[in-house]
């Protein structure tokens, strides 16, 4: 999995059994990779830029599918052989690729690494391409990770949240004995994607390690206000987002409405946008109470984002994963695995309910290994 903060590469090698509620699995080795300077940086410009066909750029995306394929066998090989273990013993390989450009509401959505390459360089099948299948039900393709949360998570007798913070903060909540239907998903909007771009600019730091340079800052309550004006957090579900919203023209617009705040005090605002957005998602569009929140992703390591939940969301419990025995920083590349493993199965894990789709959509596309189509 690489997400839309693009901080890095996490892969994960798991053997699963089973299917939904019925899932088995273990995680035998977890990792993650930094992508190289150079093709990060690109990424972050197409990702920028690509706002339509007037300002998408063909070649590099083309590239940029190439490289990226090639990255990513890299990655994968290498943390195979790290954990003990050989590409002969891995059946297949799930990867989200890394998105460029999404827009659900013309039915487009993009990741690029190419998965035919990957699967050749591999000699293994790869399952790919797992959000255009929804979008073409009219459904917004994301968020994925619902699937996995109402397959691991669900509880007979108590409504729980999942939060994942990477680049976009998204959330699911499972009610009591949750059937698929039930099951309600969305993105709430921006976390490390915002306060990552504000560390590189503020602090010439690829991040604000642990958040601790924002809980030394003061919120800015009515630059929130301001900033919680913006349309998309009034917007029903089902609903998704990422840089076409959040990218660096809303940094620009936080910048500007903080001028005279200081570093600190800033980053502390950009954190308290996370969980005030979070909070108020909860509170508007979940029905019932939920008991308890469970946090993943990069963002729970921010300590003043965490903070932030605790106290608007009381009095939901708010923890890291962690408290489940999960590491909260595989979770996403576990759900792709479990995502890849279904679809080999012939398991359909669209999810109507979260994404608006007119259907349960067969989420992933399948390449064989040596050969060029996918099934």
């Amino acid at each position: 999995m690489s997400g839309t903060s693009l901080d890095g590469i996490d892969v994960v090698l798991v053997h699963i059994q089973g299917s939904g509620r019925s899932l088995k699995l273990d995680v035998l080795h977890a990792d993650d990779r930094s992508w190289p300077a150079d093709t990060r940086s690109r990424l972050l410009d197409l990702a920028d830029t690509a706002k339509g066909p007037a300002t998408s750029r063909i070649g590099e995306t083309e590239i940029l599918h190439q490289e990226l394929a090639s990255i990513y066998a890299e990655v994968i090989q290498d943390v195979v052989r790290a954990s003990g273990r050989t590409m002969d013993e891995v059946d297949a390989v799930g990867n989200h690729g890394q998105t460029v450009f999404h827009d659900p509401d013309q039915r487009v959505t993009l990741q690029i690494g190419d998965p035919a390459l990957l699967a050749s360089l591999l000699d293994t099948t790869v399952v790919a391409d797992f959000r255009q299948a929804d979008v073409s039900l009219g459904g917004q393709g994301a968020p994925l990770v619902p699937y996995m949360d109402w397959a691991l998570f669900t509880d007979d007798s108590e409504h729980r949240l999942l939060l994942n913070l990477g680049g976009i903060a998204n959330v699911t909540s499972l009610p009591p004995g949750a059937q698929p239907d039930d099951v309600l998903a969305f993105d709430t909007g921006p976390a490390n994607m915002l306060v990552d771009a504000l560390a590189q600019r503020l602090l010439s730091r690829s991040h604000d390690e642990g958040g601790l340079v924002a809980l030394d800052g003061t919120v800015d309550e009515s630059v929130l206000d301001t900033l919680m004006t913006e349309p998309y957090f009034g917007l029903q579900p089902p609903k998704s987002t990422g840089r076409e919203l959040f990218g660096s023209d809303y940094v620009d617009r936080l910048l500007g409405l903080t001028e005279h705040l200081d570093t600190a005090s800033r980053l502390a605002t950009a954190a308290a946008l996370t969980a005030r957005s979070v909070a108020d998602a909860v509170d508007r569009f979940i029905p019932g109470q939920p008991e308890r929140m469970w946090v993943s992703g990069g963002g729970v390591h921010n300590q003043a984002i965490m903070q932030g939940l605790k106290e608007r969301l009381a009095p939901i419990h708010v923890e890291s994963l962690l408290a489940t025995g999960f590491d909260p920083d595989a979770k996403e590349a576990v759900c792709f695995a479990i995502l890849a493993h279904e679809a080999l199965n012939g398991v359909p894990t669209g999810m109507p309910s979260v994404t608006g789709a007119s259907g349960r959509a067969f989420s992933g596309k399948i390449f064989r290994a040596g050969t060029t189509s996918a099934s």
